[in-house]
């Protein structure tokens, strides 16, 4: 009997899959891909979710399909922008949608995207709301300062120190994933 793959869904914290932090997550999902992964981008751009609490949102369609697609995967690997040292509101209201019973015991990969000098701000935000919702943030994690600098005009990481985080990043998830699987 074969095994499956392993899912693994991308989480942006950007409406833009071409932002910084959309485009983070891209990267870590190729990486993901390439070890064998089937991968899952959730566009906030194609698919917005409303604000928690807005008149018939908890019919919305979007919402449905991001919490039985959340169920479905086995880890995932995010990326927010940090806007005043914390994550930003699109990533926060999306993990708002998702409970215990969509990413509980799940793997996790943290990521965050800085205008400035690198900090672990919204890691350690990210970190904290994952705990609540019973979800396991794997040790590794990256944050790219000066992000602007940090892509090559083809969008490719110019660093090659970050190019080797995120890949430790991405494998750690996948091994993690994997454990929590056979658990």
């Amino acid at each position: 009997m074969s095994e499956r793959p392993l899912r693994i869904m991308g989480l942006s914290g950007e409406y833009r899959p071409t932002s910084k932090s959309g485009m983070m997550v891209e990267h870590a999902l190729a990486i993901a891909e390439a070890s064998g992964a089937e991968i899952i981008f959730w566009d906030c751009n194609e698919k917005p979710l409303p604000f928690v609490g807005e008149d018939g949102c908890w019919d919305n369609a979007n919402v449905k399909e991001l919490q039985e697609t959340a169920s479905s995967c086995d880890g995932f690997l995010v990326c927010s922008p940090e806007y005043h040292g914390t994550m930003s509101g699109v990533m926060k209201n999306t993990f708002d949608w998702l409970y215990d019973k969509h990413v509980g015991g799940k793997a996790f990969g943290l990521m965050s995207t800085l205008g400035g000098i690198e900090n672990a701000n919204t890691l350690n935000h990210m970190r904290i709301m994952l705990r609540w919702l019973h979800a396991w943030p794997v040790p590794e994690q990256l944050a790219v300062g000066h992000v602007k600098e940090a892509f090559g005009e083809d969008g490719t990481l110019v660093n090659e120190a970050t190019k080797e985080r995120l890949n430790a990043l991405v494998q750690s998830v996948l091994t993690t994933a994997q454990l929590l699987q056979s658990s």
